[in-house]
């Protein structure tokens, strides 16, 4: 049976969103005036952007068990997934994603809430679990298949 994410979980992904920035209150501030909190990559995660409807497909093909946070924005139509800070060079061959260095700012809405068009398609649950690069390569590289031995 699959179950719903309650509040008290996407409360957990907000909690752990906002132990990735340095400074919380301030993250907190911006989300109360409706603005977003600029968190820098490196330090917890790095990020991968792609076109939308592109991640969206690939969201399918990447297990739920190796699925992390994936942030979109509807009038840019462009996804961001988090993704290990040890990332190396697994997907440096995937055309239609671009690696961001570390230090690259994303700004994130609150896990509770859409700003704007940006939101969290896949919210951060609070376990710290990011996407797997291998997977997330195969379901954008491999015309959006998994091989079983990327399993």
């Amino acid at each position: 049976m699959v179950t719903k994410p309650t509040q008290s979980t996407w409360q957990a992904g907000q909690d752990w969103l906002l132990s990735c920035t340095r400074n919380p209150t301030a993250a907190r501030r911006a989300w109360d005036a409706h603005g977003f909190a600029l968190i820098p990559s490196g330090e917890h995660w790095r990020v991968a952007e792609g076109p939308l409807l592109r991640s969206v497909r690939a969201m399918k093909d990447v297990s739920s068990q190796r699925l992390g946070p994936v942030l979109v924005d509807v009038a840019t139509d462009q996804a961001w997934w988090l993704l290990s800070p040890s990332l190396g060079g697994e997907l440096d061959n995937v055309r239609q994603l671009t690696v961001h260095p570390t230090g690259w700012i994303l700004a994130c809405p609150p896990v509770l809430h859409t700003i704007d068009e940006r939101a969290w398609l896949e919210r951060p649950s609070g376990s710290g679990r990011l996407t797997d690069p291998t997977a997330l390569g195969a379901a954008f590289g491999l015309g959006g298949r998994v091989l079983a031995e990327t399993l």
